[in-house]
């Protein structure tokens, strides 16, 4: 028995959150440079194409746009040309944490999760935290080793992103989905890197019972340290929301107060998630536009705002120009899974959830 109600309406949050994840992706993924591709020149980039309010995938290029140029993969990801999604990490760690899941269960160890990433996902697919991950791995380090040798980028936001199915198959248990969360991040992060993990998970398995995003967010703070870094920029977000402050004054003020920690880093990442999805206040299209128009690392944004909104709304309150264009496929280097029907991927997910629930 899970929380959530029937078990059609688990299904379609479910794959809500699938769905979310996979267009929220495809959304941000052509202007994922944040050093780049701020938020002003992606505001310009729309305006020049006629584009906002951004209401659907982004269009193609019109213009010079100040001679910066989208990522290579825009081609498969601008509106009109997606047939299907395109090969990304940010749905990749979703699909290798399902078959974590249907391989080790519940109680698997952090030992497990690098071995499956050994196994399944080829080394030139990941990235920062991940890699250095990977290479001591290889190197016959174990945890939490693999996590603090030779690892610059031990906060940055790859565990954040790798943590949607422990949302997913935790529906209303925030606290259950942090810790599974958290076994996951500690192969490759400390700090604020696991933190965002934490935080993500619970948000997630939040919003398959919360009234209102802003429960949800208020929910998952309670899993982290309520002195981290982490909490106390999701809490500065949500003060400047309540005080009616603008979606850019807010942006613009949180980013004074980040400087510095570079467009990869959960800190700054988590700021404009918790915009978006706090202004987006529940509407699908807004939440994920206002991600990834937030700007810095906006293909994984958009994925979790995708995940989290499309978890609230359920997969049928989708608008249809997210849904159609992802002709239930979806594209992984993970093993086994390319090509994979999104709707299979969350057929399983479900069968997860009544197993370990």
């Amino acid at each position: 028995m899970t929380p959530v109600g029937t078990e059609p309406e688990l299904a379609d949050r479910v794959f809500g959150g699938w769905l979310g994840r996979i267009a929220g992706n495809m959304l941000g993924k052509p202007v994922e440079q944040g050093d780049l591709w701020t938020r002003d020149r992606i505001d310009r980039y729309l305006r020049q194409a006629a584009a906002l309010p951004l209401t659907d995938y982004l269009p193609e290029p019109v213009g010079e746009n100040d001679g910066l140029e989208l990522r290579p993969e825009w081609r498969e990801c601008v509106r009109g040309r997606i047939h299907g999604s395109c090969r990304d990490d940010d749905v990749d760690y979703a699909i290798l944490g399902l078959h974590l899941l249907e391989t080790h269960g519940f109680d698997f160890s952090t030992e497990q999760v690098g071995d499956l990433w050994l196994l399944r996902l080829p080394y030139l697919q990941t990235f920062t935290a991940e890699r250095a991950a990977y290479r001591n791995l290889a190197n016959g380090l174990k945890p939490p080793l693999t996590a603090t040798f030779d690892n610059p980028c031990q906060e940055w936001i790859g565990a954040l992103i790798r943590a949607d199915i422990y949302g997913w198959t935790c529906p209303g248990a925030p606290c259950r989905a942090a810790s599974l969360a958290r076994r996951d991040a500690v192969l490759s992060h400390t700090g604020n890197g696991v933190y965002g993990a934490m935080w993500a998970a619970a948000l997630i398995a939040a919003a398959f019972t919360a009234d209102t995003v802003r429960q949800a967010v208020d929910q998952a703070l309670a899993v982290i340290p309520a002195g981290s870094r982490l909490a106390r920029t999701v809490r500065r977000v949500t003060s400047l929301h309540d005080t009616r402050m603008t979606w850019e004054d807010t942006l613009t003020t949180v980013a004074e107060e980040t400087a510095g920690l570079g467009w990869i880093h959960t800190i700054p990442n988590a700021a404009v998630l918790t915009a978006g999805l706090l202004y987006g206040d529940g509407d699908f299209t807004r939440s994920i536009t206002l991600t990834v128009r937030g700007g810095l690392d906006t293909d994984s944004n958009g994925a979790t705002a995708g995940s989290v909104t499309g978890v609230l709304t359920g997969a049928e309150a989708i608008p249809a120009q997210w849904k159609e264009p992802l002709e239930d496929r979806v594209r992984s280097a993970v093993f086994g899974f390319d090509g994979a029907h999104i709707s299979e991927l969350a057929e399983r997910t479900v069968r997860l959830v009544e197993a370990g629930g």
